[in-house]
């Protein structure tokens, strides 16, 4: 496994709409692994593919807290079927934004279907972090980012200081 270099703003890649993934072959499941790797030692709660300059519709996640056993999760292709009626709010980084965070209501609760890294279809409720990492991993996978749930203002702000700090590396 090989731990991949996250992808940041301002890259034009993270406004790319992903595409999906068709090939269930070795090469999906190197590059899944690489993904979880990638993710814990960020470390994070979940990572798409795109975030690691692949566009492909594919992500991963982990919510279980540091006292947990793992709780690895990996969606291709994932489609959000069903967003629950109440809102949740919660404070939301990205890795692909270093050192930001947004306060972001979304819907506490999703059914999502997807396949699995071999290609099994499955469906997946959710509710509580698991649903906002899932909307937030899929927001990537559209070329949305947590930024764009801010004013102009703001997520303009935010962009300077990430160019600056691109620039200063």
């Amino acid at each position: 496994m090989t731990i991949k270099p996250v992808i940041t703003v301002p890259d034009p890649i993270l406004r790319e709409t992903s595409v999906p993934v068709e090939a269930f072959d070795d090469t999906l499941q190197v590059l899944v692994d690489d993904m979880f790797e990638t993710m814990y030692d960020a470390p994070g709660i979940g990572l798409a593919a795109v975030q690691i300059g692949i566009p492909r519709r594919l992500l991963v996640l982990d919510v279980a807290g540091e006292d947990d056993q793992p709780d690895p999760i990996c969606m291709v292709n994932p489609v959000i079927e069903r967003f629950g009626d109440t809102l949740r709010s919660h404070e939301e980084g990205c890795l692909s934004l270093p050192d930001v965070l947004v306060h972001i209501d979304r819907p506490a609760s999703v059914t999502v279907r997807y396949l699995d890294r071999h290609g099994v279809a499955q469906v997946q409720e959710a509710d509580g972090l698991l649903a906002t990492a899932i909307q937030h991993e899929i927001d990537h996978l559209d070329g949305k980012l947590i930024i764009d749930f801010l004013s102009p203002l703001r997520r303009n702000m935010i962009v300077r200081r990430l160019k600056k700090a691109a620039r200063t590396v």
